[in-house]
Formats: C-alpha cells, sequence, structure tokens
C-alpha cells in the first residue's frame, strides 16, 4: 500500500540509526533513534495484540492491513537492540517487555512444522499459507533474543525448530542460497527470484551473523552459570 507512513519504513530507519549510533555517538542522533522507539511504542505496536499495523494516514491514524507474522518478529528483536544500544535503563525495560509480547503474538504464525506462514488477513478471516524465506531469518534471531531477555525455553525451542524447517525446506542443500518460500503442500513458490530485487541475502545472512552471536551469548552464559 502506498500509504503516508508505513511500519517497515521506520523500522529499517531504526535498524540503520541503531547501527550507526554504534559508531558515532551524536547527540542528535540519539535523540532520533530514541524517538524512533517512542513512535513504535505509541503508534505502530497495536498493544491490545502486540502484531504490528502497517498502513497509516499522515496523522497516524491506523490503515487497513494485514498481520505480517514476519514483521512482527524482526520487529522484536531490532526494538531491543535500538534500547540496549542507546543504554537508556527506562527504555529498556519497556522495550524488554514489548518484545516479549510482541515475540508471543508473532508465534501464533508458526507451523507444526516450525515454519513461519506469511500473513493473516484480518479483513477476510484467512491465512496466507505460504512460508516465504526471510520471515524464516526473522523468526530465529527474534525467538532467540526473546529467549535471552526472558530464560524461557518455549522460544528457544522455536528458534530450533524453525531453524530445522529452514535446513530442510528453505536452504538449498545443492546449488546454495535459500529459496524464495514453499505453498501450503510444502512445494517451492513457482515464478519467484532465488535472487532479485526483492530477495537477496540481507536477511538470512543477516540472520546466520546475528544468530551466531546470540548462540555464543547463550553457551558463555549457560558455562557461567555452570562454573
Amino acid at each position: 500500500m502506498n500509504a503516508a507512513k508505513t511500519m517497515n519504513t521506520h523500522l529499517h530507519i531504526l535498524e540503520a540509526y541503531s547501527n550507526l549510533y554504534c559508531i558515532w555517538r551524536d547527540a542528535t542522533l540519539k535523540k532520533r533513534l530514541q524517538s524512533l522507539i517512542i513512535l513504535f511504542n505509541q503508534h505502530i505496536i497495536d498493544h491490545k495484540t502486540y502484531h504490528l499495523h502497517l498502513y497509516f494516514d499522515e496523522r497516524w491514524k491506523v490503515l487497513p492491513g494485514a498481520v505480517s507474522f514476519g514483521h512482527d518478529i524482526e520487529a522484536a528483536w531490532l526494538l531491543n537492540e535500538a534500547a540496549t544500544i542507546l543504554a537508556d535503563e527506562s527504555l529498556q525495560q519497556t522495550v524488554r517487555d514489548s518484545t516479549l509480547k510482541i515475540a508471543t503474538a508473532a508465534a501464533e504464525g508458526l507451523d507444526i512444522d516450525g515454519g513461519l506462514w506469511y500473513e493473516f488477513e484480518p479483513h477476510t478471516n484467512q491465512l496466507v499459507k505460504e512460508k516465504h524465506w526471510w520471515p524464516q531469518a526473522e523468526a530465529i534471531v527474534g525467538f532467540l533474543e526473546a529467549f535471552e531477555i526472558s530464560g524461557n525455553e518455549r522460544f528457544l525451542l522455536y528458534a530450533w525448530n524453525n531453524w530445522a524447517f529452514i535446513k530442510d525446506q528453505i536452504r538449498d542443500n545443492i546449488y546454495g542460497e535459500w529459496l524464495w518460500g514453499i505453498d501450503e503442500q510444502g512445494n517451492p513458490m513457482p515464478s519467484q527470484d532465488k535472487v532479485g530485487i526483492w530477495k537477496c541475502p540481507y536477511h538470512n545472512g543477516r540472520a546466520c551473523i546475528e544468530g551466531i552471536e546470540r548462540i555464543e551469548a547463550i553457551k558463555q552464559k549457560n558455562l557461567k552459570a555452570l562454573a
């Protein structure tokens, strides 16, 4: 939808500002990053369902849109990462609470095979029964993040099962890279790019890097607890 304001635009700005602030501790940038987190809390997160609203008009009036499970779980970890980078304790606590609730809401889209369904259309009460590559990538990181925050092993199980699904259904074990996705019957989606304008190593490459870092952190924490 060509809306005046969108969740996705703000999510990518949040990610860019977070990474920039890691190497450039500019006071104005800090304020912008703080304001983005507050915008998510005030306008973008639905505090009844903890899914994300996707589209808005100029005055932040919510416009009709689907529930995007991939964006939910992606926002969960990016918001927490931004608050952690800022080291604002009051903001961190608020975001941690939201992260866990958003991750729980996103888990509504998990199938029994560990894969994350694409979207739910509230106006037709229909689940879009496709499993695209990028929501799977975000699911690994988002659920690992939720486990790190909460210690709740169900989030770790979600991440583990999702990775097993990726290896079995999404990763191309012969030619490399990941498939665009699979349909309800488990067949590769026809006429979709393996690499193209909307398909590059951004989500899955980032997920592997972020996943490795989180798994190492979890291992170290457990080693310290056992010592």
